[in-house]
């Protein structure tokens, strides 16, 4: 059986790894991922804790170790041509790898939380660095070898925070209206949101350009999910975060064909508050 080649950034946690042992866990398909991360060390660990796995001793897809930093074009670049020599294509890409930066703490899909102090063009530069810059660099440079592919699919990971629609709904605590005066609470996921949004732009011009060239692509919500990248697992599961391996599992069902009817919008969990398409 001829194995599906995917691509994931990000890989060595939350909903990245969860991803990957998903399409381990999978009855439909086989699978050969590239499990992408900053560092070999990271990569290689990854693949040890999947192997070890419940309901991945048996499974016949495998995985192979890369290297890719989105803030470091030569590692893009470096991470395409090794792609490239062992398979010659990729048929789904999923751009999982992002930052949520504030001035509390920096976390991305790589590290733990840092203590940061960081001035506010600093905050935006890097968000948008890895979120949005990053993640472009690293789609063109990958394009053709998607091209190569006969079913190729594109995912970017989102996120309801940054639909225009859900902002004018005070219910999530990022909405609420702060009291008079200055400075201002909340103001920290600001950039976050920002790029996630640029993000969705992104995603909605590749469906457009890769369309006549069959290429799937969307946006995924994975919802709110007790991850690293949110910052304090142990608090996020407090106020009812999810667990990754269902985001996990809403990328698997995009990738195996579930969503095919909602190509170029962003995706979510059926049971999401805004339902199973996010409102731009």
């Amino acid at each position: 059986m001829t194995s599906t080649i995917v691509l994931i950034t990000g890989t060595n946690t939350g909903i990245g790894y969860e991803t990957a042992l998903q399409l381990l866990k999978s009855t439909k398909e086989t699978y050969k991922i590239f499990v992408g991360a900053r560092s070999l060390e990271k990569s290689v660990g990854a693949i040890d804790r999947l192997k070890q796995e419940e309901g991945a001793e048996s499974t016949k897809s495998t995985l192979e170790a890369l290297v890719v930093d989105l803030e470091d074009d030569e590692s893009i670049q470096k991470a395409y041509e090794e792609v490239e020599e062992k398979v010659g294509k990729v048929d789904v890409l999923v751009n999982n790898a992002g930052k949520l930066t504030t001035n509390l703490l920096i976390v991305d899909t790589s590290s733990q939380a840092k203590q940061q102090n960081l001035t506010t063009r600093q905050l935006f530069t890097k968000s948008f660095d890895t979120n949005v810059t990053g993640t472009q660099v690293l789609t063109e440079t990958f394009v053709p070898l998607l091209l190569k592919s006969d079913a190729p699919r594109l995912l970017f990971l989102g996120t309801s925070m940054s639909s225009l629609t859900i902002s004018e709904y005070p219910q999530p605590y990022f909405n609420h209206a702060p009291p008079a005066g200055w400075p201002k609470p909340n103001q920290e996921f600001w950039a976050y949101k920002s790029s996630k949004l640029a993000l969705v732009m992104l995603m909605r011009d590749w469906a457009k350009t890769l369309k006549n060239d069959g290429v799937k692509v969307w946006a995924i919500n994975p919802g709110l999910v007790a991850t690293n990248l949110g910052g304090d697992k142990e608090f996020l599961e407090s106020i009812g975060a999810g667990d990754p391996a269902r985001s996990g599992g809403l990328i698997r069902d995009v990738i195996e064909g579930g969503r095919d009817g909602e190509v170029g919008r962003m995706v979510a969990l059926e049971d999401d508050i805004f339902g199973g398409v996010v409102p731009w």
